[in-house]
């Protein structure tokens, strides 16, 4: 099992998660956080620590799609290990709908 960052995060990107991961498997990119899922030790800490209930375990339904965004961004972003503050206008977009389209060119599972 490994723990996602899902389509919560983006536009919001709180970081609360990052300084509580103990193996520091956070990766950032201009719009959201992920999980480098082959780093990630199943620990759990992250996920209560969310505000925006982004992050979640791969055993959920359609988790995959997560599971194959989290790897390819995770390999293209640099780490992040300290708390930065989040996006500017994130109480507006926290919860909203939609986000993965608005900010990035291909869903999760889509192309390649």
């Amino acid at each position: 099992m490994t723990y996602v960052v899902t389509e919560n995060c983006i536009a919001c990107k709180y970081t609360d998660c990052v300084e509580v991961c103990p193996v520091d498997c956070f990766y950032e990119g201009e719009n959201t956080l992920v999980i480098h899922p082959d780093e990630c030790i199943d620990c759990g800490v992250c996920e209560p620590e969310c505000p925006a209930d982004a992050i979640r375990p791969d055993t959920e339904p359609d988790m995959d799609k997560w599971v194959e965004f989290n790897r390819k961004y995770a390999e293209l972003w640099p780490v992040i290990v300290s708390k930065k503050d989040p996006m500017p206008g994130y109480e507006e977009r926290d919860g909203e709908e939609g986000k993965m389209e608005k900010y990035f060119s291909e869903a999760p599972g889509e192309g390649g």
